[in-house]
């Protein structure tokens, strides 16, 4: 296990602070656990970083879900509106970016899986369309195509908040 983590925890830690903007040591040892408990589970047909990076990015969209985050959140939430209130800003403007950014990430999580991976790789992770279909192994114009279609959705989705 030790061989492990040194060679992977340069991937784990950047991909830990990508997905959730700071390094936190308690994804990380999450990480390591599931790895050694799933390690018999990994099959070696692709490369083992690929599968310890999506399990990686699987314990980040588990922390996100948790209730630790949610409560974590909404007190930087309330910190934000307070330190606007004190500088001057519109406290409901404050609010409903906050509302409509909930309303867009859920949208997008709401995508089949095939063109939300695309969505967050292109605006999330500013990967090219080229990388993108380096990273999942698909042709390039499946990539544009998943992109567009994953935009036309969204557009029809969150059409409502153009008018607010």
């Amino acid at each position: 296990m030790k061989n492990i983590i040194a060679e992977n925890q340069g991937l784990v830690r950047a991909i830990i602070k990508k997905l959730t903007g700071s390094y936190s040591e308690d994804i990380e040892q999450e990480v390591y656990i599931k790895t050694w408990r799933n390690k018999d589970s990994y099959k070696e047909e692709g490369k083992f970083a690929k599968w310890i990076g999506v399990l990686t990015a699987n314990v980040c969209r588990d922390y996100f879900k948790s209730s630790q985050q949610q409560m974590e959140a909404k007190q930087v939430a309330g910190d934000e509106v307070l330190q606007n209130i004190r500088v001057g800003g519109n406290q409901e403007e404050v609010i409903d970016r906050k509302r409509r950014q909930k309303i867009i990430l859920k949208a997008i999580d709401e995508l089949p899986k095939k063109m939300r991976e695309v969505i967050i790789l292109f605006e999330f992770e500013d990967m090219s369309c080229e990388q993108i279909a380096k990273k999942t192994g698909v042709p390039e114009g499946t990539v544009k195509s998943r992109l567009f279609n994953a935009r036309k959705v969204l557009s029809e989705k969150l059409n409502f908040l153009r008018g607010e």
